[in-house]
């Protein structure tokens, strides 16, 4: 991750709570779709794990109340994912045709939209564990359908020990140290951190 990574979280709380007041802090979401949309076709989720502002919130502030349980499989799902996608940009898309082309009404729809997400994040990470959301966030399977094939995760299996550090530190509950495709990882970086035996990399 950057290093810039642990402190990006709190644009999630200036989002949510001061856009109530404030509706053009609901542009600032604007921002981070052109940059993940960007940044997934040639690194995939390469943006959930290094620039995230609710990948950060998730990590560093409902990692430190959270019950640390394993996430459902069902919620990595298309079956759940894709539904969850349709509804919600469904749901953002009906509210902006109400706006009137008014912008503090349009800002307010994304302020309200992060305000909705981070609460749902925030329940399903308190409940289960901190990136819960991450495994079914709309613009996380974007990306995934964008560039999940892309910068992936390689194991030498020569160097690998099967200590399984690896998947003891992946926020996202992978099968790390196994050759395959992983699209729904999102290039943290701290498995490679915590290989003992420098047998991860990511390769273009």
């Amino acid at each position: 991750m950057l290093k810039i990574t642990p402190y990006l979280g709190i644009l999630v709380i200036i989002v949510s709570i001061a856009g109530l007041w404030f509706p053009l802090l609901g542009y600032f979401l604007l921002l981070v779709f052109a940059t993940l949309l960007i940044t997934s076709i040639s690194r995939g989720r390469w943006f959930c794990g290094n620039l995230c502002p609710r990948g950060s919130f998730n990590d560093f502030w409902v990692g430190k109340i959270t019950q640390g349980k394993k996430i459902p499989k069902i919620l990595r799902s298309y079956w759940v994912r894709i539904p969850i996608f349709m509804l919600m940009m469904g749901f953002m898309a009906y509210r902006l045709l109400n706006t009137h082309g008014l912008i503090n009404q349009i800002g307010m729809v994304f302020v309200i939209m992060c305000l909705v997400t981070t609460s749902i994040a925030l329940v399903a990470g308190t409940t289960f564990s901190p990136r819960t959301w991450c495994t079914f966030c709309p613009m996380g399977t974007v990306q995934n359908l964008i560039g999940g094939k892309k910068y992936q995760l390689q194991t030498d299996e020569s160097k690998c020990i099967n200590c399984n550090k690896c998947e003891k530190v992946c926020p996202m509950q992978l099968d790390v140290h196994t050759n395959g495709p992983k699209p729904d990882c999102i290039k943290c970086g701290r498995c490679i951190t915590a290989c003992p035996t420098k047998a991860l990399s990511f390769k273009a």
